[in-house]
C-alpha cells in the first residue's frame, strides 16, 4: 500500500514537471509565431450590421405572435411594403443623379434657381439615413485592448461620413495610466474628426476606463453601473527584511537619483517614499485636468477622491449625462441611424490559445511584482 501512495506521489510530481516544461515552451512557441503574425498582418475586420439583426428579431417576433390568418395578411403587407421601399429607393437614386446634374450645370445656367438645387440637393442627401458604427471595448488592467482599438478607429474613419456618429460599449474597471491614456486618446480621434461620440457603460467604467468615458459628447450609464473612481494607487510587497533574517545580500546600482525610488528587494528609504508619493500625486493632477477638460461642468474637487459611485449617483454628479442601457440607446438610434457592429481580431489556432494564456499570465504576475512601481494604476 505504501509502495503505491509512493508511486502516486511520483507520477504527480513528474507530470507537474512536464506540464511546467510545456507551458514554458508554449511561451515560446506563441511569442515567436505572434510575431509572425504581426509581420503579416493576419488580423481582420468584421463589420455586421445590427439594423439587419434587430429587424430579423422584430420580424420573427411578430410572425410568432400572429394566427395564421394574421400571419398570411402580414406576409402580404410586408411584401407589399418591400416592394414600396425598393420603389421609393429607385426614384430617389433618379433624384439624385438628376439633381448631381442640375448642380454641375450651375457654373453655366445662370437662370437656374440657386435655392431650388439648393433644396434638391438637400431632398437627396436626406433620402438615406446617417450610418452609426458601434465598437465594443472590454479592458484589462494592462490595456492590451486598445491595439484592436486603434485598428477598429482607424477603419470608421477612414469610412465614415460627416452625419455618421460612434457608439462605444464600455467597460473597464482601470489599469496601467499609459495603457488608457492611449485608449483615451484613440476616442479623441473621433471628435478630432468632427464624429459625435456616444459612450455607453452597463457595468462599470472606474478609474481608467472613466478616463475613456469623459471623452463622450454623450455618457450614458445605467442605474447601478459603477463610475468614477477619479485617483492613483500604485502598490509593491517588499522582501529585505526576509532577505536579511535569511542571510542573503541584495545589490541594485543606478545611474540618475530617482531612476528607482522604491525597490522590491532592497530597503526603502524615506526620501524614496516621498518622490514616489510626488510623481502619483503628479499623474493624479494630470488625471484630474483631463478629466475637468472633457466635463468641465464637473465640480472635479468633490468627485476626484478616488471613490466611486452608483450610476444613479453618477447622474447627480454630474459624472454622467443620461441613466439607461445600450440596448436602449441602439434602439433608439436604429430609428434614425444604420447600425453597423465593428471588430478587429486576430484569429489564434490551439496552440498559439494555450501559448498567449501561458504568457500573459506570467508576464503580468512578473508585471505586478516587479514593475509595479514604475507603472501607476489609474
Amino acid at each position: 500500500m505504501e509502495f503505491i501512495f509512493e508511486y502516486g506521489l511520483f507520477v504527480a510530481k513528474a507530470i507537474t514537471v512536464v506540464l511546467a516544461i510545456i507551458a514554458v515552451l508554449l511561451a515560446f512557441v506563441a511569442i515567436a509565431m505572434k510575431q509572425k503574425g504581426q509581420v503579416s498582418g493576419k488580423g481582420q475586420l468584421e463589420i455586421h450590421s445590427i439594423s439587419d439583426a434587430l429587424e430579423d428579431v422584430t420580424d420573427y417576433a411578430e410572425k410568432m405572435l400572429l394566427s395564421d390568418t394574421q400571419l398570411k395578411q402580414f406576409m402580404k403587407d410586408k411584401k407589399a411594403a418591400d416592394k414600396a421601399k425598393q420603389k421609393a429607393e429607385k426614384e430617389a437614386a433618379k433624384r439624385a443623379a438628376k439633381n448631381k446634374k442640375q448642380s454641375d450645370k450651375m457654373g453655366s445656367e445662370p437662370n437656374l434657381s440657386n435655392e431650388s438645387a439648393t433644396n434638391a440637393t438637400h431632398e437627396a442627401t436626406t433620402q438615406e439615413k446617417a450610418r452609426l458604427f458601434v465598437i465594443n471595448f472590454h479592458g484589462s488592467v494592462d490595456a492590451h485592448e486598445v491595439a484592436n482599438l486603434r485598428e477598429e478607429i482607424t477603419a470608421i474613419l477612414l469610412a465614415a461620413e460627416q452625419n455618421d456618429e460612434v457608439l462605444v460599449n464600455l467597460e473597464s474597471g482601470g489599469g496601467v495610466v499609459h495603457g488608457y491614456g492611449l485608449a483615451a486618446s484613440q476616442l479623441q480621434r473621433i471628435k478630432a474628426k468632427g464624429l459625435k461620440l456616444t459612450i455607453c457603460v452597463d457595468k462599470v467604467a472606474a478609474s481608467g476606463g472613466y478616463m475613456m468615458a469623459c471623452v463622450a459628447d454623450r455618457l450614458i450609464c445605467a442605474n447601478f453601473a459603477i463610475i468614477g473612481s477619479i485617483g492613483v494607487i500604485a502598490q509593491m510587497p517588499n522582501f529585505n527584511k526576509l532577505l536579511k533574517k535569511n542571510d542573503i545580500d541584495f545589490e541594485q546600482h543606478t545611474a540618475g537619483d530617482y531612476k528607482r525610488t522604491l525597490t522590491v528587494f532592497g530597503e526603502n528609504n524615506d526620501e524614496g517614499r516621498a518622490k514616489f508619493k510626488a510623481e502619483l500625486e503628479e499623474v493624479h493632477v494630470m488625471f484630474k485636468d483631463f478629466v475637468n477638460t472633457n466635463r468641465p461642468s464637473l465640480d472635479i474637487g468633490k468627485v476626484a477622491t478616488g471613490e466611486y459611485w452608483f450610476g444613479l449617483q453618477a447622474k447627480e454628479l454630474g459624472l454622467v449625462d443620461e441613466l439607461a442601457t445600450s440596448d436602449d440607446i441602439i434602439l433608439e438610434l436604429n430609428k434614425t441611424h444604420e447600425i453597423f457592429s465593428v471588430k478587429y481580431s486576430e484569429k489564434k489556432n490551439v496552440m498559439e490559445k494555450l501559448g498567449f494564456a501561458a504568457e500573459n499570465t506570467l508576464f503580468r504576475a512578473y508585471n505586478r511584482i516587479f514593475n509595479q512601481s514604475q507603472t501607476p494604476i489609474s
